[in-house]
This record gives C-alpha cells, structure tokens and sequence, in this order.
C-alpha cells in the first residue's frame, strides 16, 4: 500500500504569445469537457465521468492532499497506519466486514481494493461492480466512512501494529540502509528527509492513541479532499450521491494550515556515496535541483513548453539507448529527464544509470559527457523529426482510442489535476494541440533547454552499489573530477544513414490456399501454401491495437544436456543482433513514428514470436516476424554487450536474501536434474555459454514455417491479413516435420522435504510451502484446485493477517497443467518475522487442513465465482485474453471454444469439487523452504 510518488512534470522556460493557429498563447489550458467536476461548500471537490470500460464497473477513488510529510515527530508513519486502519472497520462495516462484503461481490482485498500512502497525499482505489443500486449505494457508504467514519479503538489499533509493522520488516534491506543515510543530502534541510511514509519502527511500536486519532481529526477533512467517479454510471445520479454523502461534513474548527514544504536550496554539490554487503547492483543518479519552485501548467504556451521538453527528453534518451546498444556498453541502461523529486515543490534535471560494480565513474563520465555533448552542440534536425515523429504517433494512437480508455486512466488523471494541477484537456484538445505545435517547434529551442538545467550549484551525485572485498570503493574526489572535467575534447554527435527497409532479401509471396470460419469464437482460419496457419480474430476492445503470437512446438526440450546448458542464458542475446542486416540502432531509427514490436522465444516445449502493433502499422509487424525467421543477424560484438549488461545485471544479484533463498532452495529441489545449472547466470555459466550453437538451434527451430500457427487479435482489416499473410508467412521456408511437447521426464524432489536457508543481517524471514507431482489433467480439477488456492487465501488473510497480526501478504495458488506431461501444482507464500515462521506455517498447514477435513465454507466458493466472473468479464473484453486463450488452447491440444461457458465452469465448482482436490493433492508430499536472517534475532 506504501507508495513514494515521482512525478516527472513536464514544465518549460520559453514564452511565446502565439504558438499556433487557433491556440493563442496566454490563453487557459481548458479542463476536459466529458467530465462533470464541482466544489462543495466545505471544500470537497468532486469529479465524474461516464465511461464504459470495463462495463457494468465504476472506479471510485478517494483522494486527500494530505500525507506522511504532515506528521509531527510523534507521528511518524501515521498517515500510512491511518491507511490500514480504515480497512480494518468503520462506522457502518465494522472489523472485516468491510473487506467480507466486498469480497461477495467480487472485488478483491489488495488485488482491486487497495490504498497507498506518500509524503503528499493518500489514496484509496475502490472499484466495483456498478450493475445494481445497491452496490453503488455501498460504495459510496464506504469511501464516506473512510474519510470521516473510521473505527480507531484501541483493540483494533493494536491489532494493526503486528500487520504495519511486517510491512515496516518488508522494506529493510540494503536499499533501506542506503536511502536513510542519502536522503538527508538529497532532500537537503527538509522535512522529507525525515517524513518516510512508513515511519519508524519504535513510534509504530509504542505511539499513543490518541496521536493516530488527531491526525485523522486534523487531515481527513473536506477541504483537502477529492472524490473521483468514473464508469459504467449515470453522472447526474453519482453526482446526488457525492452531494447526499459528502456535503454536511464540515472542516475542524482552526483547522490547521496544509503547509507546503520547501527543499532549501545549497551552492555546495553534495555527493553520498554508499555501499551496502546486501546491495545487489550498482546505480548512479545525477541531479541539478532547481533554484526555482516549479510553476504549474496553465496556459497555451506552457503546454508547448512540455512539448518541447518532451522532445528534448526523448532524443537524449535516444542518445543513451544507442550507447545502450553499443559494443563495450558503458551501462545496463541509462536515463535523463528534468521533472519531479520526492517533493512537490522541487524539481531536477536528473540522469541516471545502472552498471557493473566497477564501472560506476565511467558510467557517471558517459552521462556527463551526453548531457555536455547536448549543451556543447545540441541535436541534429535528424534526430527532432524522429523525436517528432514519435511523439506525434503516440498521441494518435491516444486519440485513437478515446472511446476505449479504461476507466482507471481517466481516474488517475484527474487526481494529478487535484493534487498537482497537472492538465487534463482530454486527448481531443491536446492531439488538436500537438499536431498543430509540433511543426512550429525549432530545433534551437530543443537545443537551449539543457543550458538552463546544468550548472555548478544545488547539485546532488548518489552512487549505491555493493560492498565486498577486493572493490575499490569510488571517492567524492574522483566524482567532482568527473563533474568539472574539462569537456574540451567533446565532439559532436554523428548521424548514421536510415535504413529503407526492414527487409533485404527477395520475398517469393506464397497464396492462401484455404480458408475457414468458426462462428461462435469470430475467429477466421487461413491455411497457407506453405502450411503454415493464421488464425484471426476482429476484435472492437481497442482502435488501434492488433496483438499477435506465433507457435510451434518443440522447443528446447529437443536440446541435449550439454547442448542447453551451454545455450540456456545465450537465447535472450540473440537478438540483440538486429537482423536483415540491421543493428538494433538502425532498426529502432527506422521505427520511429511507427508503433511495431515483435520478440522470439524459446521455451521448454515451444518457440515462438509475440508482438504487437496497430493497424497503420500492421505490415511492420508482419515483416519483422519474416526477419526474425529468415534473417537474424550473427553479430559476436553484439552478444557480448548483451553478456556485459546481463552479467552486470545478475552479478551481485544473489546478495538479496530473497534471492540467495530462490537460488538455494530450487537448487535443492533440482540437484538431480542434469540440465539444471542454476536460476541465474554467474560468471562460469557466461564462460561455457556458446553463442554460436545456440544461434544455430535458433534458426533450427525457426526453420519450418509449416510447424507453426500465427494468432491475431485486434482491429484487423481481413484484406489486410490475406495480404500480408500471404507475402511475409506463406513465403517462409517449411517441411512437412510436425514436432512435438516432448517429456524429459525430469522432475524436482519429491517426499516430505523441508529446506531452511539462512541469509541476510535483517530480521525477515519467507516461507514457501509446495505440493506438485504428476497427475491426469483434467478441466474440472483444474478449475477446482484453482478455487482452493482463492479460498484459502482468503482464510489464510483472515487468520495470518487479521487475527494473528503475523504478515503483511500472504497468497496460495493452485494450477494444474497438460504439457509436456500432465501436473499439479499449489504453493502457500508469505514473509513474516523470524520468530514466527514455524508458528506461522503450522497456522497456514492448519488452515488447509480444515479445507480437506471439512471443506470450504460455502461464501468463501461464492467470493471464489464472483470475484473470478468479475475478472473473466473484464479481461474478455481485452485483445490479450483472447491471443491467450488461443495459445493455450494450441498447447493444450484442446478447444478454444471452451472459453465460451467459461461462466458456467465457474459457477458449477462447489464446495465437495475443491475439498476433493485438497484431498487428493495435498495430503502428502509437501515441500517446505523457509528463509531465515543470518544471525540469531
């Protein structure tokens, strides 16, 4: 629920009187039209918008300007305890009948219902179902109760502390240790240096009640208070309801002032330079604060001031993904913007990168040199048409889908509007605006920007990494070198020729030689000459998206030991080579503007190609797929920038407990799997890895189209598809070999099995309990055991969570699966204290038990029906649901029509189906990893 917002505004410096024509300059950006939006008397502000996606659901969001940066020293962490509290009871649904009632109709606790808390303000999502008066009614009883009617007794205050408090235990590490000794430099003689939303433990632990209570007095008040309503709804009705619920709620007597909290400016340039045994990657982070407060975009003209700045962002950015992409790369990855810090009233230019442990001064040298390189000479005109060119395709693309904008999104905005007086003209005032600004944009005014975001004061440099024997540990002295390095021999940066095609060998266009409906699914089949099938489905839920995926069996099952050991890391590098020819820089210049992506993929029994496009730009997508098949490029340098950025990335990663955990208990449970070499790469696995078999074994699998079938999903045009399906799939190589799942018969440990792992200085433990094995597949069972791991979250919250105080989270699920062999498999997570993983496990095994004893009770199954009919209405109105139900029905062997009574498979589970399955599964052969600190708390 803890969230620490980085807003990256978009704020600019060039005042024009005319921008272009029909937009005059000084005149007020306007507030979206579609949205019905009012002050009450006592100050609340409400907004409400009628959309119709997702259907039949409304998205209510409770919003208060008001958040940890306003507690005193007493409070630290009571604005984020408060959060918790109004979901533990109020007035009108006391203890858990809040979160029991919103269960039944389908909204689930963390997954739907959920909150966050940060220095400026906090925040509650409700969404829910808006099918019926009633629902509605509750809904608003609700969000009214959390801001005014919160139960804070103190029974259920204390109860709390145990579940803060394990959130709290959640964000210690390396990162934690870290931030609170940078902070103080970044946040400068401020208040949020010392305002983190969750607090400190020993104020958690002991503060008095009434404390929590006068800050729910003090900050819960109508006045810095927003309701957001956007949905399936009748905006006039929503509107009644915001005013009967809302309005005779008055603002405290002497209320206190909502201060803004400024971060002093300083000449000096701090540096916090910090190292952690714990630490798992190495990161720079450059920021040259404002001198000024950001001032908010109102007008024309600061609209067009954003714009610019886009602009300027995206081409640096382009800059550093090419040096990314480079032989010898000088970073993982690397970016610059100028927008928002932890504070709202501060802003910075900021570049930031992630490298090798020791490369941390070469990549900070890098983003010193981009960012001069920029102020020195500026961008080429090159380089703003395709950053004009993007941003304009993007906008489209927006604009494209005014009409299927999930609700969320509209939510989201509006609360930027209240908080932050970010814009919200809608998408048909800022596309009119961009088409119309973009041409009149120069490239002098792209190119000043930088000039007046770099200089000598109010800077802040951070380097975090890892601590460990044998690495030089980078000084403050090397990092002010770096800074004021003479930029004398910086030259300017060199444009390459533009690639014309994404193609360069002849294509033979094959035909299609059958074709075939399917009525009930809307899906159309082509079978084309070369064997190979399309299968399409036309699809209203988005305008301008078209997903794709194509898949054969086989896979890397078909490898030898030897073979996939050597090649099992190498498959994500290969291609980093670009193909036709082409280096991933050339390709992604040649994109530019167009929105195309497709990515190959090797799994255990499968290979294939995922992608996306739109409709404009759907013969990209289509000549990428035939490239990747035909023409990926062998490029050695490439594949060792990909070994140097994976190797960087993975390096130190085993020094987070949690991780060391995975590796060693997987480890453990795979010791007799010969083609087992670990989760993640070290540096002996990158010796043996052999790139050049495993860019042969790729193009094996790639090499027979006939194998394959290609599924579409989205606004197809079906000329379109013939055409294209015909020149760049039915033109593929192909024979007539049909491969299949193969079952290596490999499996993990079995037996009663407990692994405990110790790891890590903090006092945090996990534990993961497992049952898997073989089985029969079976449709019925399959949904069944599914519902055992909703229903048993739900208990397992109730006792663990509510009732014990022991964790923050906990989750159980259950799948079974068909391929390559059939299997269950259901696993219980949770993290808790050290002191209580063995009390905790014996609660989450007990819980369980009474499920196969007794079975569930009856309105845990129907939450399980809601909830998951809730989630299958949405979802099947998304283009992604349906390529997935397609491929998995392709794997599966099965039919694709089954989705069609998806509804019905649902509600037929009942309660004898899911204790059968807790019978027949997990009575036995359990497997038990637990994860504890290193040394004794």
């Amino acid at each position: 629920m803890k969230k620490i917002k980085k807003a990256v505004l978009f704020l600019m410096v060039f005042p024009l009187s005319l921008v272009a024509q029909d937009f005059k300059g000084d005149e007020k950006i306007p507030f979206d039209s579609n949205v019905k939006t009012g002050k009450l008397k006592n100050g609340l502000t409400y907004y409400i918008r009628k959309n119709s996606k997702p259907e039949k659901k409304v998205d209510l969001r409770l919003v208060i300007n008001a958040g940890s940066i306003l507690e005193t020293d007493e409070q630290r962490g009571l604005a984020h305890f408060m959060e918790h509290m109004c979901f533990n009871g109020t007035k009108r649904f006391p203890k858990n009948e809040l979160v029991d009632y919103l269960q039944s109709i389908g909204v689930k606790f963390g997954q739907h219902l959920n909150a966050y808390t940060s220095f400026d303000e906090t925040v509650y999502f409700l969404p829910i179902p808006s099918d019926s008066p009633e629902k509605l009614e509750k809904g608003f009883q609700i969000i009214e109760d959390w801001a005014f009617n919160a139960n804070l007794t103190p029974e259920e205050i204390d109860k709390e502390r145990g579940v803060v408090l394990e959130e709290y235990r959640l964000g210690l590490g390396a990162d934690k240790r870290m931030m609170d000794r940078y902070l103080p430099k970044m946040m400068y003689n401020s208040q949020y240096a010392e305002r983190l939303p969750i607090g400190k433990k020993e104020i958690l632990e002991k503060f008095t009640y009434d404390k929590l209570i006068s800050f729910y007095k003090d900050w819960y008040r109508p006045d810095l208070m927003s309701v957001i309503v956007v949905g399936d709804i009748d905006v006039a009705e929503m509107e009644k309801k915001v005013i009967a619920h809302f309005a005779n709620y008055k603002n405290p007597k002497n209320a206190k002032p909502r201060k803004v909290y400024e971060v002093p400016n300083h000449k000096e340039t701090f540096v916090s330079i910090e190292t952690d045994k714990e630490s798992s990657d190495a990161q720079v982070q450059l920021l040259y604060n404002d001198m000024e407060k950001p001032k908010p975009t109102v007008t024309v003209n600061d609209y067009r001031n954003d714009l610019v700045k886009g602009l300027f962002t995206t081409m640096l950015n382009n800059r550093l993904q090419e040096l990314t992409n480079a032989p010898n790369p000088p970073f993982v990855y690397g970016y610059s913007y100028h927008g928002g810090t932890y504070a709202r009233t501060k802003e910075a230019y900021q570049s930031f990168a992630m490298m090798s442990e020791d490369k941390q001064l070469d990549a900070l040298k890098v983003l010193v040199t981009e960012n001069n390189r920029a102020k020195k000479f500026g961008f080429t005109q090159s380089e703003l048409d395709r950053a004009k060119a993007e941003t304009i395709s993007n906008y489209e693309r927006s604009f494209k889908e005014k009409d299927k904008t999930n609700s969320v999104n509209f939510v989201s905005e509006y609360q930027s509007y209240f908080l932050e007086s970010v814009p919200a003209p809608g998408i048909e005032w800022e596309f009119d605006a961009v088409k119309k600004m973009l041409p009149t944009i120069t490239l002098s005014e792209t190119n000043g920007l930088i000039k007046n975001f770099i200089k000598d004061e109010n800077r802040f440099v951070l380097l975090t990494g890892p601590e460990k024997e044998g690495l030089k540990k980078v000084t403050e002295a090397e990092v002010l070198a770096v800074l004021n390095a003479n930029d004398s021999d910086i030259t300017a940066y060199k444009e390459t020729a533009l690639a014309s095609s994404l193609i360069r060998k002849e294509i033979k266009t094959g035909s299609v030689v059958k074709k075939e409906t399917n009525a009930k699914l809307g899906t159309t089949t082509l079978v084309l000459s070369n064997g190979a099938k399309v299968t399409y489905k036309k699809t209203d839920f988005k305008n301008d998206e078209v997903l794709m995926e194509g898949i054969s069996f086989g896979g890397s099952n078909l490898y030898s030991n030897e073979e996939i050991k050597k090649v099992q890391f190498a498959n994500g590098g290969l291609t980093e080579a670009g193909f036709s020819g082409l280096k991933k820089n050339d390709i992604d210049k040649f994109m530019s503007g167009k929105i195309a992506n497709v990515s190959p993929y090797i799994s255990g029994v499968t290979e294939g190609l995922r992608g996306s496009t739109t409709p404009k730009d759907l013969e990209y997508l289509f000549q990428m797929t035939h490239a990747y098949m035909t023409d990926l490029n062998y490029d050695n340098e490439a594949f060792e920038s990909y070994k140097q950025k994976q190797s960087a990335f993975f390096k130190n990663l085993s020094s987070q407990p949690n991780v060391y955990f995975q590796q060693e208990f997987y480890g453990y449970l795979m010791k007799e799997n010969p083609r087992f070499i670990g989760i993640f790469p070290d540096e002996k696995t990158w010796s043996t890895t052999d790139y050049k078999l495993a860019y042969d074994k790729y193009r094996e699998r790639f090499a027979n189209a006939a194998d394959f079938e290609f599924f579409f999903v989205g606004n197809v045009d079906d000329k379109q598809i013939e055409e294209y399906s015909a020149k760049y799939i039915a033109s593929l190589p192909s024979n007539t070999t049909k491969e299949k799942a193969v079952d290596l018969g490999i499996r993990m440990l079995k037996g009663d099995l407990k692994k405990v792992v110790n790891k890590g200085s903090d006092p945090k433990s996990n534990v993961t309990i497992m049952y898997y094995g073989d089985t029969t597949y079976s449709p019925k069972e399959a949904m069944a055991i599914q519902a055992l791991g909703e229903v048993l979250t739900i208990k397992l919250i109730e006792e663990l969570r509510e009732n014990e105080s022991g964790v923050y989270g906990v989750s159980a699920r259950g799948s079974l699966n068909k391929v390559p062999n059939g299997s269950y498999n259901f696993n219980i997570g949770f993290p808790c204290g050290p002191e209580n993983a063995e009390k905790l496990t014996a609660s989450a095994l007990n819980e369980l038990q009474k499920i196969i004893d007794n079975g569930p009770d009856e309105k845990d199954v129907a939450k399980f029906k809601e909830g998951e009919i809730a989630d299958f209405k949405k979802d099947s109105k998304e283009n992604r649901f349906w390529l997935s139900n397609f491929t998995k029905a392709y794997t599966f062997s099965s039919s694709a029509e089954e989705v069609l009574s998806m509804e019905e498979r649902i509600n037929s589970v009942t309660a004898k189906e899911i204790q059968d399955v807790a019978k027949k599964y997990l009575t036995k052969d359990k497997v038990v990893g637990i994860l504890m600190p290193e040394t004794k708390q």
